[in-house]
Parts: structure tokens; sequence; C-alpha cells
């Protein structure tokens, strides 16, 4: 019981910095704003908002936002992500998964294990990325 209390613990903490993350979006086209955290294996935690441009391709989620912080870092073990998102200026209401894109980077550097939590502002779903993401793409692939 402990170590879940533990678990519930961090995972409200992830949810708040994801939260606290959403605050720092540009998403003036879409004014859908999302914030990520994303736990290292070594306990660092790195934040991620979505950046809107006006030509969208250059655009770029949260979830990439904050795994390409923590790459760019040196860091290349993960244990979780947390992502909040909504209209931007209101509290999130509904559970905002990652994109397809977002799913296929975090295969680049997450097992099947990898934990992903949702909030929709009062609850935290929790999800594996095999459970997102049964097929992915990956070096195997490549022959």
């Amino acid at each position: 019981m402990a170590e879940q209390d533990r678990m519930e613990g961090l995972y409200q903490a992830l949810i708040q910095r994801a939260l606290e993350a959403r605050e720092s979006s540009y998403s003036p086209y879409s004014g859908f704003a999302v914030g990520a955290a994303l736990l290292c294996a070594d306990g660092t935690v790195y934040p991620g908002c979505n950046i809107e441009c006006a030509s969208s391709s250059p655009t770029n989620c949260a979830e990439r936002t904050a795994f390409f912080r923590a790459v760019s870092e040196g860091k290349r073990e993960f244990l979780a992500i947390a992502v909040a998102g909504g209209p931007a200026g209101k509290s999130p209401e509904e559970f905002c998964p990652p994109c397809g894109v977002c799913r296929q980077v975090m295969a680049e550097f997450c097992g099947p294990d990898f934990e992903v939590l949702l909030t929709d502002g009062k609850s935290i779903q929790k999800l594996t990325l095999k459970e997102l993401l049964p097929y992915s793409f990956g070096k195997n692939n490549l022959g």
C-alpha cells in the first residue's frame, strides 16, 4: 500500500507540472493549450507546452517539446509522461491523449510499459504506450 500511495503522489505531482507547463502554451490559432511533464528515470522532470506557428507544419506538441528538451540534454531513460490539454484559459474538462506523431516519438525512446497519464482536471487516467500505440514503427522495422 505504501508503494501505491507513493506512486499516486508522484502521479499527482507530474500532473500538476503538466498543468503548469500548459500555462506557457503558445496557441493563438487553435486556442487549445496543452502541457506535458516527462519523468526521467533519474527523477528529473522536463515540462513542455504546445507551440503553434501560422504555417502549421512547424507547430510542435507539448509531449514532443518535453521529449526533445530531455533528449537534447542527454536523457535517454523515461518512466512516465503526464498530459493536460483543453481550451486555453480554462481548466481541462476532458482527457487529452497524445497525437499519433507524439506516440511514435515516445515509441522511439520508451518501451511498451511506459506510462502515459492523462487528466480531465478531476481524475487521472493511466495508460501504457502499448495501449496507445499497439503497432508502432521502430528500429526493428528497418531491417
